[in-house]
């Protein structure tokens, strides 16, 4: 046995129950990883409370207890017989089956998580498992819309894959910066050599310009949409049916990708300005959280923590969620 996180109704923060729950067992392809830290996400609070704010025929199937959480960093406990360039007491980081285990398959939120080996990467060396864990889903988004998609399965959200924009040269605003996705998309929009604006509310401004922002717009003072003209690539972290006020902000031939991108209503407007709007589901890929391992490491990409609680209080974690205006992320310690 071990303790976990499970809910066996779904609500508000109030049904995370810590308790005891059944170790997980090792299958083909899979490596068993004791915690250390794990990262916190919408979609545990999407699954929380079932899913509500999506139509009710997308609503997954789950059966209760349910362990929430997808982002993970700890150590190698024990490996399936044909796993390989894995070995026990590695230090690893890992979002685990997302988007496929959007029904509760994912279980982060325990002292012992079973992954498939092709999730998994070593962990940064140069950071602790705190801000390991606070990175898989948020930095795999930012990269995937930005940089490298990284699979070709077919888009949930629209018909055509999604396709990255070159960065070099252009200019890039960041709406939601100071968030988890928002925070990296700043940084890797910088990195690839693009002007970067960031809209957030004041007391992030100075956190932003040392993450690389050139200018910042306060968007209690002012709505970025009256004030941004001619920008390349808007990417709007927090989405929703509220996107599309972006259109007016892009040049002819420029982009809009919202990270929430469910009631967006601007598609015949966006076709009449020229606009490219296009949206992707974030997927699990141990090979590029290889890839920004190194940048992790070294420190060409930060994490920022927002605020870091007990596995045991995963409540007040939720709480603190949904109070908003969160700064980096938000991280449960197992140690």
């Amino acid at each position: 046995m071990m303790k976990a996180i499970r809910l066996h109704a779904f609500g508000g923060p109030e049904v995370l129950r810590y308790e005891d729950a059944p170790k997980p067992e090792l299958k083909a392809g899979e490596v068993l990883v004791r915690v250390h830290a794990i990262g916190i996400n919408p979609p545990d609070w999407y699954l929380r409370d079932g899913y509500r704010m999506l139509p009710p025929e997308w609503r997954p199937q789950m059966s209760f207890p349910v362990i929430p959480g997808t982002d993970i960093s700890g150590v190698v406990e024990a490996i399936a017989d044909d796993v390989e360039n894995v070995s026990v007491g590695d230090e690893v980081y890992s979002m685990v089956r997302f988007p496929m285990g959007l029904a509760g398959d994912s279980k982060a939120y325990a002292e012992y998580v079973s992954a498939p080996a092709s999730e998994i990467a070593l962990k940064p060396a140069g950071i602790d498992h705190l801000h390991a864990a606070a990175a898989p889903m948020s930095l795999l988004t930012a990269w995937q819309f930005l940089i490298e998609l990284g699979h070709n399965e077919p888009n949930p959200l629209q018909p055509n894959q999604h396709e990255p924009v070159p960065l070099e040269g252009k200019t890039v605003l960041v709406n939601g910066a100071a968030g988890g996705v928002g925070h990296f998309a700043v940084q890797i929009a910088k990195l690839k050599g693009a002007h970067v604006i960031a809209v957030a509310s004041a007391r992030h401004e100075s956190l932003l310009r040392d993450l690389g922002a050139d200018e910042f717009i306060d968007y209690t003072k002012t709505p970025p949409e009256d004030v941004a003209r001619d920008i390349d690539l808007v990417i709007d972290a927090l989405g929703g049916p509220s996107t599309g006020r972006f259109l007016r902000t892009l040049k002819r031939g420029g982009a809009l990708f919202p990270v929430f991108p469910l009631g967006f209503s601007g598609a015949e407007e966006a076709e009449k300005l020229g606009v490219t709007v296009s949206a992707t589901q974030v997927r699990s890929s141990g090979p590029q959280l290889r890839k920004v391992a190194r940048l992790l490491d070294d420190g060409t990409i930060r994490v920022v923590l927002d605020s870091t609680y007990p596995l045991a209080d995963a409540r007040k974690a939720h709480e603190r969620a949904a109070r908003g205006h969160i700064q980096g992320k938000i991280v449960l310690n197992v140690e």
